[in-house]
């Protein structure tokens, strides 16, 4: 995945949300705010987790907030990504503790 393929809407989100400020959100998300610059720039794609709270903060969907136009050319090849295995299956750590 390219960054070019990654888009946001944060900016637009945070001015629809009483003009916060790139400090409030990045405090609010727990990160600096020269990563909420970045962020808003297109020069760094968030961790899963970041985009979860960006979206939480807005009340919004993670969709909502983000948007990616790849194609799917791009996928990595030969990964441990196992897409026929349902959730939980073989292989998957289990909590031995319950």
């Amino acid at each position: 995945m390219t960054l070019t393929e990654l888009k946001n809407r944060i900016r637009r989100l945070r001015f629809d949300h009483g003009e916060m400020t790139q400090e409030e959100l990045a405090r609010r998300v727990a990160v600096t705010r020269q990563t909420i610059i970045a962020l808003e720039a297109g020069k760094y794609a968030p961790s899963l987790l970041l985009a979860f709270r960006i979206a939480n903060v807005f009340g919004v969907k993670v969709e909502d907030v983000f948007q990616y136009s790849g194609d799917g050319t791009h996928a990595p090849q030969g990964g441990n990504a196992a897409p026929n295995q349902p959730a939980g299956g073989e292989g998957t750590p289990q909590d031995k503790s319950a």
